[in-house]
């Protein structure tokens, strides 16, 4: 809890001065675009929910590292709701979030998804926590900006519950994107280990297959990482650094 008051004190006091997010299309390959939830409420469990935080910082950090220009958006825009019970769980880059100025506010200022031009961005990773479960699915700047994305020999990723985002995603020939295709998310089990599975709207790994897709199980909470072409996706937030790693790796071929 005290990380959390951390947390809104801090939000409270990082300069409103405007971000800016990146609009040249010229630098189109240094450009990662990574999405959070903007949905806070855990279903009608009376609990909050949002983006769990290792799903945004250890990519983030590892594309900043390698030269990459890094936007966070969400679909309403705005403050995203971090779900505070990953401060509960240690973390190596949990302090250093809270020390880095830049990111949190690009945080509590994420772009809202209408106003992406998708042919900005290389690639957008869709980051995880129980909320994408509820506002990533019917989504239509979600399905604009990531077919166009792909269409346009980019990047689609996604992890843990943050590939409820592929579900809908359509081409223009009208075929969905992970039709054929191999993918890695959240499991029936760890649904049931974090106390969810009555809770969530659908079992992402069934909403996977129906959509055509080849889910690839892992062992629970262990890197799980699968690669086909184009779309890239991991299995939970032990999965997120190798994710963010095999992007870069095919952008620097």
């Amino acid at each position: 809890m005290r990380k959390l008051f951390v947390w809104l004190v801090i939000s409270t006091i990082i300069s409103a001065s405007t971000l800016s997010f990146a609009s040249d299309v010229n630098v189109q390959e240094k450009r990662v675009l990574i999405v959070l939830t903007s949905h806070s409420d855990l279903g009608d469990s009376g609990q909050k929910t949002g983006f769990w935080l290792p799903e945004l910082t250890h990519p983030y950090y590892e594309f900043k590292q390698s030269g990459y220009q890094v936007d966070i958006a969400s679909p309403q825009g705005g403050m995203a709701p971090l779900d505070a019970k990953a401060f509960d769980e240690p973390d190596e880059f949990h302090q250093r979030f809270l020390n880095d100025a830049e990111l949190m506010a690009k945080v509590m200022r994420t772009v809202s998804l209408s106003d992406i031009d998708p042919k900005n961005y290389a690639v957008i990773l869709f980051g995880g926590g129980s909320g994408p479960m509820w506002d990533f699915v019917e989504n239509k700047e979600i399905n604009r900006i990531a077919s166009a994305i792909y269409e346009n020999n980019g990047i689609v990723s996604a992890v843990c519950h943050g590939n409820a985002a592929l579900i809908n995603i359509k081409l223009s020939n009208g075929e969905y994107l992970i039709k054929g295709k191999s993918v890695a998310a959240v499991t029936r089990e760890e649904e049931i280990d974090i106390g969810q599975l009555d809770i969530i709207p659908f079992l992402l790994e069934e909403k996977l297959v129906e959509r055509g897709a080849t889910y690839v199980y892992g062992k629970a909470w262990q890197e799980n990482v699968v690669v086909d072409g184009q779309l890239m996706t991991g299995q939970n937030p032990a999965s997120a650094k190798k994710l963010a790693q095999e992007i870069i790796q095919q952008l620097q071929k």
